[in-house]
Parts: structure tokens; sequence; C-alpha cells
């Protein structure tokens, strides 16, 4: 009987680069195009075994505009009946096309498919979605108290009583375990190798910084009489990334080894007020679902938008700091918004099979949205 239980076979992505840094010279349909052609390179997969590929970007505007992620896929000259879809689910857009694209699998309506996102932030910065004469996203009578982000990650350091040092020592732990990480090779396996215009290669992540406990306590605030800085913030960065899911009749038939399989997932909408705290809430829902407690997960992957996201989410429910981010997280690495939900899964897949661990969360804010997901190592 054919199994259809989606299993990832591996997980890719670009070096993430800084604003207008080395991959800034790229067109975003190269960098997704880069990842999506690289997983199956790694994987030997023929890609006309591919029967779906869902990703997308959050501002689909000028480059990014249009349905990119078919875009990349011809670019690459992958085949041209291969199904395609394109999505902007903001911060989470990777991690939920994971979500659908398993859960095309699990129905039994797709075999194999890939999973991906792509930013380029530095030449498509993210701004409201609108054009000239096009009107506004919202209207006129638009009611609800919905902060700008930077408002939003100080509400709440303060309703968690995270202080200005707190959230600087989460800032420059995030910039030692990263570099830590990538000084030991454990990245290496993730990150595909660029090569720019000019023929450099790309091979690390550009936003990693040389700094100190001092240096980050002299930053300014992103806004007035406030606790975050930009050593305390993810980076605007650019990036792509990409999963291969197949069902595990298909993995068995094509001698493909599963990595891991997503155990559980949701998305849930957040507290207005505080906009980026979801991780929290939608982490209860999955513990409530499966009837797991946090003592029975090895690792939490809690995208750093901000450091007092993942810091509220450590508060509430009393994750030890041997088990969060320990490999750094945005704050140092980047944040190409497409892109990092997947990155986020290679690191969690990786380090559970460093450790010879199991279980996995993974919490990402996506505006007043969060996407949560528990990954089990196979």
């Amino acid at each position: 009987m054919k199994d259809t239980t989606p299993v990832l076979v591996d997980a890719v992505r670009t070096p993430f680069g800084k604003r207008d840094g080395w991959v800034s010279a790229l067109h975003a349909v190269q960098l997704l195009s880069r990842v999506q052609q690289g997983v199956l390179d790694r994987t030997g997969l023929d890609p006309q075994t591919v029967d779906q590929v869902i990703g997308g970007c959050v501002t689909p505007l000028g480059e990014q505009y249009g349905h990119i992620v078919r875009t990349a896929w011809l670019y690459g000259g992958l085949p041209t009946e291969t199904g395609a879809t394109t999505i902007d689910a903001q911060c989470s857009t990777s991690m939920q096309a994971s979500f659908l694209l398993t859960g095309q699998i699990a129905n039994g309506t797709v075999d194999a498919g890939v999973a991906c996102g792509v930013e380029l932030m530095s030449r498509v910065p993210l701004t409201p979605k609108q054009g000239t004469g096009a009107g506004t996203p919202r209207p006129a009578d638009w009611h609800l108290d919905t902060p700008d982000q930077y408002t939003a990650a100080d509400r709440i350091a303060r309703k968690r009583g995270l202080t200005r040092a707190d959230l600087d020592a989460f800032g420059l732990r995030s910039q030692h375990n990263a570099r830590k990480a990538w000084d030991a090779g454990l990245f290496d396996r993730q990150v595909l190798p660029l090569e720019l215009p000019d023929g450099q290669p790309v091979t690390r992540d550009q936003g990693l910084r040389e700094t100190s406990a001092e240096a980050l306590a002299g930053l300014r605030t992103t806004v007035p009489d406030g606790l975050h800085t930009a050593g305390t913030s993810s980076q605007v960065s650019d990036g792509a990334s990409a999963a291969l899911f197949l069902s595990r009749s298909r993995a068995d038939e094509l001698g493909l080894r599963p990595r891991a399989r997503l155990l559980a997932q949701c998305v849930i909408g957040g507290d207005l007020e505080y906009l980026l705290d979801g991780p929290v809430a939608a982490a209860r829902k999955l513990l409530d679902r499966t009837g797991l407690t946090i003592g029975d997960i090895d690792l939490f992957e809690v995208n750093e938008a901000f450091a007092a996201v993942p810091l509220s989410f450590a508060r509430a429910h009393d994750i030890p700091e041997d088990k969060l981010n320990v490999l750094g997280g945005a704050i140092a690495l980047g944040h190409p918004a497409g892109a990092t939900g997947i990155r986020l899964l290679a690191t969690a897949v990786e380090e559970l099979e460093r450790r010879d661990a199991s279980l996995a969360m993974i919490a990402i804010c996506a505006a007043a949205a969060t996407s949560c997901v528990l990954v089990e190592r196979i």
C-alpha cells in the first residue's frame, strides 16, 4: 500500500548577503533558480519527477513581481510541465510553502515537490504593496491598532520585563553562536555557493559582525525611547532557500534517505497589540494538539525578527538557553524574509542529526500571524 507520509529529503539555501552586499549583484530569479536546481542536484533527483513547486516572497514587486516561482523554475531550464504556485505569507512564506506542499503529498495528489522562497531586500525593499494610482492596502476607515514592527517588538520586551541589557546580551549571543557555528563548519552542508557576475564565489553569510557588549550598548534605538537597536534586530538581507519533500513510498522507490518529517504544524493569528509574539501561543497550540511537553523537545528555532521575540518565547515556556537558537539566528545570519522559514528548517534538522536528537520546534512570526512546526528526525 502506498505510504503518503511526507518526508524531507534535503534543504538548502544560498549564503545570506547583507544590504547592498555581495548577493545583491544577482537578480531574485537567479537566486531562487539556484536553490531550486541545487536541491535537485544534491539529491540526484530527476526534475521530471517533481510534480509541484511552491514558494514565494514577501514583496512581489519589480523583479520579484508575478509568478516568480515558475519564472525561476523555467529560468533554470527545468520542466515546463511542473506545477507551480507563488505565495506571500510574510516572513513565514517558505515555511507555509512547506506546509502546503506536504499537505498535497499527504493527500496523495503529489508524490514529489520543492518548497522554496526568496527575498532580495537590497533591490526590492519591504514596502507597502501598492502601485501608482492603485490605492492603499487598507481602507480609509481602518480602525484596528496594528503597530509597526519596531513598536511591537518593544511592547513585547516590556510585557516580559526584558531590559535593554537583556536584548543586547541576546544580540551578542546570536553573533557569537553564529560565528562559532560557521567556524566549525556547521552551516557548510546547507549553504550552496554562489557565483557572482564577475566570477567571484560567495560561500558564507555576510551579516556576521565583530562586536561587543560595549559596542551594542552604544547603538541608538530604532524608535525614540525604544529598546531594540540594529544590533538586536534582524538584518536586511538577500537570499533564497529550497526544500525537497517526497512521499515515503516515492523516496523508498528512488532510494532517497528521508531526513525528517513535519510531525505537527499550525498557522495562527496573533494578538495585534504585540504583533510578533504569536510564537508563544502557536507553541501552546501544538503542545496541546500533540500531548507533548516542552521537556520532550530537544531544540527550538524561533526566528530572531527582534531579540524580544525568542526571549519572550523562552520566558513564557521556560526554554533552557542551550536549546534555543543554538547556532545563532537572523540577528547575525540575516533575514531575507521569503527564505527564512526553510533556513530555520535546515538548521533544526542538521542540529538534530549532529546531536543524535529527535524533535525540534520551529516558530516564525509573520506580521500578525505565526507559523509553528514540530520536526521529527527520521
